[in-house]
Order: C-alpha cells, then structure tokens, then sequence
C-alpha cells in the first residue's frame, strides 16, 4: 500500500506527501504493506480561500495520479482510497475544530489515463461526495494488464459549522493505493 497525506487547511489546505514506510505520530503503530510497482502522488500544497460560518468553502485539490507499472502481472487492479483527520485552528477544541464529517470528497472523472482496464471514479459528480468522516474509495482499476496511469482532480467541501472561531484551520487527507 502506498500513502500520501495532504495537509489540509480550512480555508488554506496543505499536500504533503509522506512515505509509505512512515508511522503516524502518538502511541498507536501503524504497519503499512507496500505493493511494488503501485505509486500514488498528490500536489505539494493547496489553499482553499477562505469561507464564512455556517456556510461551505469549496476547492480542487489538484491532480491526484495512480502509477501501476507492475507490467504483464494479470489482473493489475487497484483501489486508491481516501481519508482525513479533522481541521484544527491554534490548539484545537471547543470552537477551534472542524470534524473530520463536515468535509467531503468527489473524485471526479478521469482526466487523463495510459493503458488498458476500466478505471471507476469512487464519486463522479459533487452530488456523489462523500463524508471523510470514515476512509473512502477514491478510484479504481477493476481490470486489465500492463503499465497505466489514471489522474484525476478532487473537490473538496468543507461545510464551516456555526459556532466556530475564524482562523486557519489545518488537517491531513491522505490519499492510499494497494
């Protein structure tokens, strides 16, 4: 499996990638399975703009692409998934925190693709976008042979509860592939 995170702002939203090897911070490990020849990457950062409370602020998070170069390995499928922590402002808590529900993901279609297979979008249209609030998929490859590629361009949709402070808020969006 391969991870990439994305530093999310609420209102500025920042990608970094982290190694697949990578065990996230505090006490709990996370072992991690790397399939060989898979890669995913996401931009390097993203800012949202600014929103007001109680209303959403909407934005791209830039092309995210899957590279599958595991050649004639039949099928090569793949599923990239998705998933995000919650937006903090300063310290977090009471009034500073964004839950990690009020943000949504629609992967859009494919932008561009090399080689063979069916490639799926896990959410086609914005009426399809998904809470992060649990992992979801974001793509796939369901069948085919040979090296390819698929890049596609997410928005994200963070709904600003009332009640919270202005600031800037930041979280993580991790995108996987295995």
């Amino acid at each position: 499996m391969r991870l990439l995170a994305a530093l999310l702002g609420s209102i500025i939203i920042l990608l970094f990638p982290v190694p697949a090897e990578a065990a996230p911070t505090g006490a709990r490990t996370v072992t991690l399975a790397r399939t060989v020849g898979v890669d995913i990457s996401v931009p390097a950062s993203v800012n949202l703009g600014s929103g007001i409370v109680g209303n959403s602020l909407t934005g791209q998070l830039g092309p995210v692409e899957v590279r599958d170069s595991r050649g004639p390995v039949n099928p090569n499928v793949w599923v990239a998934t998705v998933s995000a922590t919650v937006f903090i402002t300063g310290a977090g808590g009471a009034q500073r925190t964004i839950a990690n529900g009020q943000v949504f993901y629609s992967s859009g279609p494919a932008v561009r693709s090399t080689g063979g297979g069916i490639l799926v979008p896990g959410q086609l249209t914005a009426a399809q976008a998904v809470s992060l609030s649990a992992t979801r998929e974001a793509f796939r490859k369901t069948s085919g042979n040979g090296n390819n590629t698929v890049v596609w361009v997410p928005t994200i949709r963070v709904a600003i509860p009332t009640g919270v402070i202005g600031g800037t808020y930041r979280g993580v969006i991790t995108h996987s592939v295995a």
